[in-house]
């Protein structure tokens, strides 16, 4: 075991010595060339900026103007120090790979031209101020991909059109948004993930523009922050009363069309002033007292007389109601039927009952019903040994995907429902989850999940017809660290931990705009003994199989470890692991690895498609994610990383280049940056 463990790190010390000595610090800063190529166009327009011209090899590095920079040591560059040449001159400055942009100030600086999609590739960049200038067109999708900006100001300029939902993709690190003074319409959208608080959030200012609908309730959820200017738009509804929740050091909701009674906040802190200029109908402290009938617009005899109907008729249905349940009961206790499964836990609905069976729901599927699920029409998208899954469409025209577990291969009815309640509860951007299930009068099982129409990583890295998009190291990167955060979240952010058992490139969904999505997870604990041998001898069968199965033969969260590991050496490599379906041969990707890193010939293990664009493959991340994958594959559970590790290391490590994320409709040409 010991010398096993000393070969997993001399094998991960050689990856690193190689990479360290062939990369040298020749290669200029790739900050640089972005500012001096499509960002310093795209800001000045069609005519030179003379701010921006300071931006020019020939002036020393230091007196670019509305620029801050650092080194990736963390050390800033230090402009006004006389005493050390190095830091006045541009020579050694402009081919220094190690030399970041941290800020870019240009307020008020004559821009005219558009935000630049190519800042989101300046991956130390921190502030970015292009406030009170002529700048027009949309917010770039590429700014979200930014993986250090926390303070932006596009104030006073002339952006239009929609404010982006991928903004709050910045949410985590996000101390400051002002957009105040712009042309954007429409409402302001919430973020993907539905419990983002943006916890670092402090300043949003969405000011002097023409953002319309309700008040976008998610932002009472940012806890943290102080300032919030939504003035001078054309919002309307109420006032949510979470709002008085938020410490709030200034808000302004000025000149909209809010209506209905105020939250209770404090007196001393906001005045008239905060709410002048909505609807007249908007009141409470500080404006006017409400009237009676403010919040209906009825008079209190006409509230009375309505209150007495309801209350009659209240009393008329939970007569009809009770009389109902009974019946049901006597029917069901002379009948003798057991076939329904037993009622679920406080956030579940169930759905049906009778001779039919009985649906369990879950959140984001409240609105099936068993009448539902047992009339759609489906086709077989998928066989396996455990069961099928169908692509089923509802007669209301949505789609959902019916997974039939085969007979004899579920656990008996006691033990199989406290897993599925248990999955049922699990929710996360990067993970399937089970909407409903539903088990039938003769026992038949259907788990019933969200259909999506995207291809799978397997499809998307082995298919060889054409038209489909190109995988590059930024594109597989993002893959990576969705499927790491969706089984990160598996086994440390659910109350009791689960395990995937069968993670393969197979079970991972990708969009898009490449989100992945893990599926399947948790199916091991569903099923009977001999079904859960079959599952890990497939696992072998397709090079998924941790060692230790050999003898344990039951999963855990390190042989997830070692399968992930597998994975990310397919989206490395780009070859099938396991056995080859026509030849027969059996490929074993951390043995290829191995020798080709005694070898010395490393970068021939790349797909071709993951190098292309890549300056560094040190620099961008890509050998610490080789390195990563073979100590998610050592031989040894123990020395393995968790999964929470693994997130970490693929966070610290991202590419350079994030250009490559773009949205689908948009054409290389239209980017303008090489991959």
């Amino acid at each position: 075991m010991e010398f096993l463990r000393l070969y997993s790190l001399s094998i991960l010390f050689f990856l690193f010595s190689f990479f360290f000595c062939t990369y040298s610090l020749s290669t200029p800063s790739s900050d640089v060339l972005l500012l001096l190529g499509k960002i310093k166009t795209s800001l000045q327009g069609d005519t030179e900026n003379l701010v921006l011209s300071s931006w020019n090899t020939s002036i020393p590095l230091c007196q670019w103007r509305g620029l801050e920079w650092l080194f990736s040591n963390g050390s800033p560059l230090v402009c006004d120090s006389i005493s050390s040449p190095r830091q006045r001159t541009n020579v050694s400055l402009y081919k220094d790979p190690s030399l970041q942009l941290f800020s870019i100030k240009l307020p008020a600086a004559g821009l005219t031209g558009e935000i630049p999609r190519e800042i989101g590739e300046l991956s130390s960049l921190q502030s970015l101020y292009l406030g009170v200038n002529s700048l027009k067109g949309n917010i770039p999708l590429e700014l979200a991909y930014s993986v250090s900006l926390s303070q932006v100001d596009f104030g006073s300029n002339l952006l239009n059109g929609n404010l982006p939902p991928s903004i709050w993709n910045l949410c985590d690190r996000l101390i400051s948004l002002r957009v105040r003074g712009n042309n954007f319409t429409g409402p302001i959208p919430e973020p993907a993930l539905p419990n983002s608080t943006c916890q670092n959030l402090q300043v949003l200012d969405f000011s002097n523009n023409r953002f319309q609908g309700n008040f976008p309730i998610f932002l009472t959820k940012f806890h943290e922050l102080k300032e919030l200017d939504l003035g001078n738009n054309l919002f309307s509804g109420s006032i949510p009363e979470s709002l008085n929740a938020l410490n709030l050091d200034r808000l302004n909701l000025s000149y909209n069309n809010f209506s209905g009674v105020l939250p209770v906040f404090d007196q001393s802190k906001f005045t008239a002033e905060v709410f002048q200029g909505n609807n007249p109908q908007l009141c409470g402290v500080p404006l006017g007292k409400c009237s009676a009938g403010t919040k209906s617009g009825l008079s209190s005899r006409t509230i009375a007389a309505i209150v007495i109907v309801l209350m009659s008729g209240s009393v008329v249905l939970a007569s009809v109601l009770i009389g109902y349940v009974q019946g049901k009961k006597r029917k069901k206790n002379r009948n003798g039927n057991q076939n329904d499964i037993e009622e679920g836990e406080e956030e579940e609905n169930d759905n049906g009952d009778s001779g039919e069976g009985k649906l369990i729901l879950f959140q984001g599927a409240e609105h099936l019903t068993l009448e539902d699920v047992l009339n759609a029409t489906g086709q077989v998208m998928e066989k396996t040994s455990y069961g099928t899954v169908y692509k089923a469409k509802l007669a209301d025209g949505g789609t959902i995907a019916l997974r039939l577990l085969r007979e004899g291969t579920c656990k008996d009815r006691g033990s199989c429902l406290p897993v599925i309640r248990q999955l049922g509860r699990v929710r996360h951007e990067n993970l399937v989850s089970l909407r409903a299930f539903y088990q039938g009068q003769r026992g038949e099982k259907l788990l019933i999940y969200d259909y999506f129409s995207h291809k799978n990583l397997y499809e998307l890295l082995h298919d060889t017809r054409a038209g489909k998009p190109m995988l590059n190291w930024a594109r597989r990167h993002k893959i990576a660290l969705g499927i790491a955060r969706g089984l990160a979240h598996l086994h440390t952010g659910v109350e009791v931990p689960i395990t995937h058992g069968n993670v393969k490139s197979k079970n991972i969904i990708v969009d898009e705009f490449f989100m992945a999505r893990v599926t399947e997870f948790g199916l091991d604990k569903l099923m009977v003994q001999a079904v859960t041998d079959e599952m890990v001898a497939i696992a072998k069968t397709d090079g998924y199989k941790a060692p230790e199965l050999q003898k344990m033969k039951k999963c855990s969260s390190r042989t997830d470890v070692y399968a992930f590991g597998i994975l990310l050496l397919e989206i490395l490599i780009g070859k099938k692991p396991g056995k080859d379906g026509r030849s027969g041969e059996y490929v074993d990707l951390p043995s290829m690895v191995k020798t080709a890193v005694l070898e010395e010939t490393t970068m021939e293990v790349f797909d071709i498609a993951v190098l292309k664009g890549i300056r560094s493959p040190m620099e961008d991340g890509l050998i610490q994610a080789l390195k990563l994958a073979m100590g998610c594959c050592a031989p040894v559970p123990s020395v393995r990383p968790d999964m929470t590790e693994v997130v970490k290391q693929l966070e610290e490590n991202r590419p350079r280049n994030r250009s490559a994320l773009y949205s689908p409709t948009e054409t290389r040409s239209e980017i303008g940056t090489p991959y």
